[in-house]
C-alpha cells in the first residue's frame, strides 16, 4: 500500500501490528462473508490514520479484495488515509479527526448492555490521541456506567506527530491515571504476541469496571531508520528506503519461522 501510494502513516501503522493481528486472527468474533452480523465484536480504531494495518487484516480475511490494496489512496479507492464505514465492509466507525474513537465504542457498548446483547467493543487509541479532553470524558463515563464490554487498548508507543509525548503533555504515570478515572489498567509489550493474547482474555474477564490495556512499544517497530523517529509519522519515502524497509521487514518475518 505504501509503496503504491507513496506516503502514508508508517511509524503509528507498524506500532500496533501486532496488536492488531492478535485481535483479527485470534480474538474478535467476526464473519467476512457476513460483515454486519448483529453477534460480531466491534473494533474502532480510533487512531484511524494506522488503518493501513486494518486494511492488510481485513483483506487477508477475505472481507474485501487483496487488489484494494494496490489501490491504496487512489483517487475514487474505497482505501483511503483514513478509514470510511460506507465504503468499506468490515469497518465499524470512520475515525481519523482523534479523539472520538473511544465515545463511539461507549455508546455501542452502552447499547449491547441495555440490549441484553454479549458482543464486545474494543478501541485502539493513540497515546498522543490521549491529549483529547472528549478521551477522558469517555473514560469517565464508561467507568460510571460499568461498561466491562468495553476495552480499550493504548499503542504507547511514546512519540505524536510533533515528537515525544512527554516533552507536549506528558501522560505519565499512564495506568494510574486510568485507575483514578475507574477503569483497570494493564501494562504489556505491545509487539509480544503472548503477552497481547494474555492481555486481552484478561481483559475480556472484567467484572464490574472496564479494563485497558496499555501496549508500551515502538513507533515504526521493525524498520530501523523509522524507529522512535517522528519525522516518519507521515512521509514520502524514496525507492530505496521502500526497499530497504521490505528488506528488514522479510528478514523480521523469516527470523519468525
Amino acid at each position: 500500500m505504501f509503496a503504491h501510494s507513496g506516503t502514508g502513516h508508517f511509524g503509528g501503522s507498524l506500532s500496533c501490528a501486532e496488536i492488531v493481528a492478535c485481535l483479527y486472527f485470534d480474538v474478535l468474533q467476526i464473519d467476512p462473508k457476513n460483515p454486519k452480523w448483529d453477534g460480531r465484536d466491534r473494533f474502532i480504531i480510533s487512531k484511524g490514520h494506522s488503518c493501513p494495518t486494518v486494511y492488510a487484516a481485513l483483506a487477508r480475511l477475505g472481507f474485501f479484495p487483496d487488489s484494494w490494496l494496490d489501490e491504496f489512496e487512489d483517487t475514487g479507492a474505497p482505501l483511503t488515509m483514513h478509514p470510511d464505514m460506507h465504503k468499506i465492509p468490515g469497518i465499524e466507525a470512520s475515525t481519523g479527526a482523534l479523539g472520538h474513537g473511544l465515545s463511539i465504542g461507549l455508546g455501542m457498548a452502552q447499547a449491547a448492555k441495555m440490549d441484553g446483547k454479549e458482543h464486545r467493543v474494543y478501541v485502539l487509541l493513540g497515546d498522543a490521541e490521549l491529549q483529547e479532553g472528549s478521551v477522558w470524558e469517555a473514560i469517565m463515563a464508561a467507568a460510571s456506567f460499568q461498561l466491562t464490554n468495553l476495552i480499550a487498548i493504548v499503542d504507547r508507543n511514546t512519540q505524536g506527530v510533533d515528537g515525544p509525548t512527554e516533552e507536549l503533555i506528558p501522560l505519565e504515570p499512564l495506568g494510574d491515571r486510568w485507575r483514578t478515572f475507574g477503569w483497570e489498567p494493564r501494562e504489556i509489550d505491545a509487539h509480544s504476541l503472548p503477552e497481547i493474547l494474555d492481555g486481552l482474555a484478561w481483559a475480556k474477564e472484567a467484572k464490574e469496571s472496564p479494563r485497558v490495556l496499555i501496549c508500551r512499544g515502538t513507533k515504526g517497530k521493525g524498520v530501523s531508520f523509522m524507529e522512535n523517529n517522528p519525522a516518519w509519522h507521515s512521509a514520502r519515502p524514496t525507492h530505496e528506503e521502500i526497499q530497504l524497509a521490505f528488506q528488514e521487514i522479510e528478514e523480521a518475518l523469516g527470523r519468525l519461522q
